[in-house]
Parts: C-alpha cells; sequence; structure tokens
C-alpha cells in the first residue's frame, strides 16, 4: 500500500549533533538527532549516567516528572532529560515522527532560547519519508482543564490548530493572543525563532533554587525596570505570545503523535499542557486514532492569525 507523500510518516536522513548549555543546568551537553524505525516515535537515549548505562526514555506524557518551569522526562529508576519543550515543539512543527535523541547529560542545550537551532540541525540532516502511514490523535469531543486562573481545551476541529492567549499584570507586556494552523512552513517562519523569556528581578531567587544557572541574554530574553534588556531587542513584535506557543507544540508531541483538532490555552504554560494532555489521555471517548484524516480542511499554507486590540508594545515575559 502506498501513501501520499504528507500523510507518510518522516525521519530523519542521518545523524547529527549539536552542543550547548542547559538553561536551568548550566551543564555543558551534546545531543544527536538519529533517523529512527516507522512507529517508533521519539525517545530519548540518555547517557552520561554514573555507573549505568544508557538509558531510552520514551517522549511520551507518561513519562512526564516534572513541569516546574520546564518539562522533564523520566523513567522508573531515576534517569531524566530536562528542557525538552524546544526540541519536541522543532520535530513536532517540521512534522518528524521518528527520531531518537542521543544526550549525554540532564538537560537538552538551551541554545538560543528558541527551536532555531533545532530546525537548523534538521535541516541539515535532511528529512526521509517512510512507507508507513501517519497517525493522529483525532480530538472527537471537548475536554476542559482549570488551574487556577488558567485554563485550556481541545475541541474537535477540521486542522491542528492553536489558539493561545497570555495575560500578564506588568506595563511591558499586558494581554497577547495567537491563533494558527499548525504546518511546516507556519513553524519555521512565525515560531521557531521565539525565545523564551524571564524577568530579571527573579534572577537571584532562581539561582538560589538550583534553576537558570546557564541563562544568559544569549539566549534568554529578559525584562528589567520596565523595558527589554537584551540590546537587539525582540525578533517578532509579539515574540512572547510565538514562545508560548512553541512551548505548547513541544508538550503536546508528548502525545506520540500529531492530534487533529483545535487546543485553546488562557494563561497557560507546562503544568497546564501537561494537566490537558493527561486528561485527553484518560478520556478514550473524546478522541480516536486515524490513519487518513479526511476531514482536514485545505487552507492557505501557514496561516496565522493575530488578535485584535493586543496590548502594544507586545512583549511579555515568562519566569526562565
Amino acid at each position: 500500500m502506498s501513501f501520499s507523500n504528507d500523510r507518510r510518516q518522516r525521519t530523519l536522513d542521518r545523524r547529527v549533533s549539536l552542543s550547548g548549555v542547559g538553561v536551568h543546568s548550566g551543564i555543558p551537553v551534546t545531543i544527536t538527532l538519529c533517523p529512527a524505525d516507522p512507529d517508533s516515535g521519539i525517545a530519548f537515549l540518555r547517557g552520561g549516567l554514573a555507573n549505568c548505562s544508557d538509558v531510552e526514555i520514551p517522549a511520551r506524557s507518561n513519562a512526564v516528572g516534572s513541569t516546574e518551569l520546564c518539562t522533564v522526562l523520566g523513567d522508573p529508576n531515576g534517569a531524566s532529560v530536562a528542557t525538552v519543550e524546544h526540541l519536541l515543539a522543532a520535530l513536532s512543527g517540521l512534522a518528524i515522527d521518528n527520531a531518537l535523541i542521543e544526550i549525554d547529560g540532564p538537560e537538552v542545550p538551551v541554545m538560543d532560547g528558541s527551536s532555531g537551532a533545532f530546525v537548523e540541525a534538521i535541516d541539515r540532516a535532511g528529512i526521509r519519508t517512510q512507507n508507513a502511514p501517519r497517525r493522529w490523535i483525532r480530538i472527537e469531543k471537548p475536554v476542559h482543564v482549570e488551574l487556577g486562573l488558567a485554563h485550556a481545551e481541545f475541541r474537535p476541529h477540521p486542522r491542528t490548530r492553536f489558539e493561545i492567549s497570555i495575560d500578564y499584570d506588568c506595563a511591558v507586556i499586558g494581554r497577547q493572543e495567537l491563533s494558527l494552523d499548525l504546518t511546516p512552513k507556519c513553524f519555521r517562519r512565525d515560531i521557531a525563532r521565539a525565545r523564551t523569556f524571564g524577568y530579571m528581578r527573579d534572577v537571584e531567587r532562581l539561582w538560589a533554587a538550583g534553576f537558570a544557572l546557564g541563562s544568559s541574554l544569549e539566549n534568554s530574553v529578559v525584562i528589567g525596570d520596565g523595558a527589554i534588556v537584551n540590546p537587539e531587542g525582540l525578533r517578532y513584535p509579539d515574540e512572547f505570545v510565538r514562545h508560548k506557543v512553541l512551548d505548547t507544540i513541544g508538550d503536546l508531541a508528548l502525545a506520540g503523535m500529531p492530534f487533529q483538532g483545535l487546543y485553546r490555552s488562557h494563561r497557560g504554560g507546562h503544568k497546564l499542557n501537561a494537566l490537558a494532555l493527561s486528561t485527553l489521555m484518560s478520556r478514550t471517548d473524546a478522541w480516536s486514532l486515524v490513519s487518513d484524516p479526511v476531514e482536514r480542511e485545505a487552507r492557505p499554507e501557514g496561516r496565522v492569525e493575530l488578535s485584535q486590540g493586543l496590548a502594544q508594545p507586545a512583549f511579555a515575559p515568562e519566569v526562565l
């Protein structure tokens, strides 16, 4: 049986490596993205463990161990990989179904704080189409979750759509919203280069708690004294809600396959995304597996919609 290219699984054409430091651990680390067989999904091969052989950790929601400031995956024996969301966003955004990520440290390197370096690495490796059908999780019924003032929901929709809004009590930030139908072209152009961000005032507190040890103006957008500290400014006027979309794409990639439906969130983050995904997975009546989502409608490639009335200037912080 043959399938059209957009309905066949994809992996990398060859191995590709890149190195950097973890934004929270500050530890140098090298990762190697490797091709993988059809239906194997995305997994991390965690190396660098003391007195222990390498451990494979699947990039699935049931492996999530923590969502404090980043998404951490772990196995029952204590091996873990932190800050996986930017890399998973790149793989999901470019429609890579199967890959093994070899990593020799506890945290995926932050690079410049976005998915840009991972997209470039994938381009260097090339993408190979595999002789197996892609599978989607199709949303059949609404699923709604709340976490304090934040809330999120999955709803049926003919495409893979994100509608994300943020609202910060900060004069530099205000409220921002972004809606998009996810395609590789859209991800490359509108999402991949949006960087992580945070407040200068939180740095010492985060350091004391063991976070942000590798953060700098080279890999984060920093807000201090009512202004952006980075001399180069922003890459997008609304870079911060775009980074929230990036994080959300990475977090929801832990479903193990793309979804056909709408994900909408307000004031969300890693914890809300994990709660929404685990709740969806537990509601087996709310989704089904499909390999030919013919209901997906034709649409302009990479359409992005900005809400009316965005706060100006459109900046926003997320704690590093």
